[in-house]
């Protein structure tokens, strides 16, 4: 695909943030063509480059996290860099970060200053708790979000204290949320015309949150708090994960009446379609336990790869629960494909999560992968900013970049 027709060509995304969730947000819109611009300081790295596990020094979630993106080193903080971080803001359409509140006004980059340099300039400031109330100044990460949003108090067993996942589940999201919101505000600016740039307010929390609509809106009006159900759902029922005759997993949904019936023919159980305790849903969600010991011990007595076909042909919807290893090898990620590949410098052949959402027309691409720290300093700060090359090292000497 000719990269000209990349549907967010021409947008030019400085991205000054650090860890995952500001920087997801600019991966997202590099996937789609944005031209982005990954900042760091020039004596101390960002933290995600070291997160997760390493190759020969080099980590490996850095790869992915900041493929797309250009990268170049600069200490806004100290006057010259100031300058050199303000001439990057007026030529760039979105800046995105997510420093503590507080912090950017500190260095003298409150948006007054930064709207008169560039009117139409859209900021993500991505925070725990937003720029504003009474937990605003507090340090926030994606784990505290999961909790306070109610997402951990119903993650988990009965039996067993509220959970956290083991991904960076609200990060993810408000990147997401991120990319959503930075789009809506380029919409109104460019399609709508008024020309204006505004300021993004985006916390981890709420994007999380959310997600977490029908636990909320549920408790607002009934005054009844959920409980932790493990692999079930309160509202659909049997709906859990199921071992199989092998000792292997998979996992099963059934969100309609017609759904149910089909698989209850499957497991030759048609006689329950008529059974007071399992014919509609609020019997089967009442009587959930015995439900699943009928379903789980027909899938115990056969391998998962003949439940799955018995409930697939049937009409019901079942799927595997796959290891890390068995999600590279499924026949259908590979031939759509879910990852795209990758030529790496370091390791090689690299097999990423392809971009978010296919494109009819004008799809994501991922043109490189995550680059050193200041690997573009000379192609930014000599080609787009003009500053001569001979000038870089004195300002590398003295610690701007």
């Amino acid at each position: 695909m000719d990269e000209n027709s990349m549907p967010l060509k021409g947008v030019k995304v400085l991205d000054i943030g650090t860890m995952m969730s500001a920087p997801w947000a600019a991966a997202f819109l590099g996937d789609f063509g944005a031209e982005v611009i990954k900042v760091e300081h020039p004596k101390k790295a960002d933290n995600a480059r070291h997160f997760g596990a390493a190759k020969d020094g080099k980590g490996i979630f850095w790869k992915t996290l900041s493929r797309n993106k250009k990268c170049i080193t600069l200490n806004i903080n100290t006057p010259e860099g100031s300058e050199i971080f303000l001439q990057l803001v007026e030529r760039h359409d979105v800046l995105i970060e997510n420093f503590r509140p507080g912090t950017m006004e500190k260095w003298g980059f409150g948006w007054e200053r930064l709207s008169s340099i560039n009117p139409g300039l859209i900021w993500l400031r991505c925070s725990g708790f937003g720029q504003e109330g009474p937990y605003a100044k507090k340090g926030g990460f994606g784990t505290v979000a999961e909790a306070m949003s109610g997402f951990a108090s119903i993650n988990g067993y009965p039996d067993s204290p509220p959970t956290v996942p083991p991904i960076a589940l609200a990060d993810g999201i408000a990147g997401m949320a991120g990319m959503g919101t930075i789009l809506t505000a380029l919409y109104e600016r460019d399609a709508r015309g008024s020309g204006k740039g505004q300021v993004i307010d985006m916390t981890l929390y709420e994007p999380i949150m959310r997600l977490m609509e029908v636990q909320l809106v549920e408790y607002d009006v009934l005054k009844k708090l959920p409980q932790r159900l493990g692999s079930r759902i309160a509202s659909t029922a049997p709906r859990n994960i199921y071992q199989t005759k092998e000792g292997s997993w998979l996992a099963l949904s059934a969100g309609s009446q017609s759904v149910v019936e089909k698989l209850f023919k499957a497991i030759g159980r048609e006689d329950l379609i008529a059974d007071p305790l399992f014919a509609d849903s609020a019997g089967r969600i009442k009587n959930v336990e015995k439900l699943d010991e009928i379903v789980g011990g027909w899938i115990k007595q056969h391998t998962r790869e003949e439940a799955l076909r018995i409930i697939t042909e049937a009409g019901a919807v079942a799927g595997p629960v796959y290891e890390m290893d068995q999600v590279f090898k499924d026949e259908h990620f590979l031939a759509r494909p879910s990852f795209a590949e990758v030529e790496d410098k370091d390791f090689g052949a690299m097999r990423l999560p392809a971009p978010l959402a296919r494109l009819s027309r004008t799809p994501g691409k991922i043109r490189f992968t995550g680059r050193d720290r200041g690997e573009d300093n000379n192609e930014i700060y000599c080609g787009l900013l003009g500053i001569p090359e001979e000038d870089l090292a004195g300002l590398q000497e003295k610690g701007i970049i």
